[in-house]
């Protein structure tokens, strides 16, 4: 049995349209509107949101900093981070979470940035990813880290050439489970770390 790209989409897809859902309506009872700062994701997080009936309530825009510069020019990552520590990295995502909340002015911040492949970029293997969150109460950014190994990959894609397809709509999947998660822990006077 072959599995193709569009079966990995469709696989992957209905979770995610599921929790997307739950995170926008949790946010419009909450009064809290939501912003994306993507490298990695390249505005699969914002499709997230935006594929959800409902989701300019809340959903107020994405900055899609692909490119090293643009994150300091858009969303004012120190160029002394970018130097030190590259575009993948947990700083890098911290300030780029903070950069998109001051950018948009909402109040739930989310940013990604991780390597796709096919080759390792600032020392960093393929398959590493970071998400940034920031909410109301938290006091910094929260930062997640992982890394999707070589044979996850291999067994996402089945062999295929999609493999950068899969790692990023896997980080768009963590990203949303994570920020579900946050939300779950908010009330008004306390936060999520």
């Amino acid at each position: 049995m072959s599995f193709s790209s569009a079966d990995l989409i469709n696989a992957v897809q209905q979770p995610c349209d599921d929790v997307a859902a739950r995170i926008i309506r949790h946010a419009q009872t909450l009064g809290l509107s939501i912003s994306c700062a993507e490298s990695l994701t390249g505005g699969l997080l914002a499709d997230a949101f935006v594929r959800i009936p409902g989701a300019s309530d809340v959903f107020v825009g994405s900055a899609v900093t692909y490119a090293t510069e643009s994150k300091a020019s858009v969303l004012q990552v120190n160029n002394e981070t970018l130097q030190r520590y590259g575009a993948v990295h947990a700083e890098t995502v911290r300030q780029m979470v903070t950069g998109v909340g001051v950018l948009f002015r909402s109040t739930i911040q989310v940013a990604t940035t991780g390597v796709a492949g096919p080759t390792q970029q600032d020392g960093q293997p393929v398959g590493r990813f970071y998400i940034g969150l920031l909410l109301p109460g938290m006091t910094h950014a929260e930062v997640v880290t992982g890394r999707i190994s070589d044979d996850e990959i291999e067994g996402l894609a089945h062999g295929g050439s999609d493999r950068r397809e899969c790692i990023r709509r896997v980080v768009v999947a963590v990203a949303l489970t994570e920020l579900l998660r946050c939300l779950g822990r908010i009330t008004h006077k306390q936060g999520c770390d």
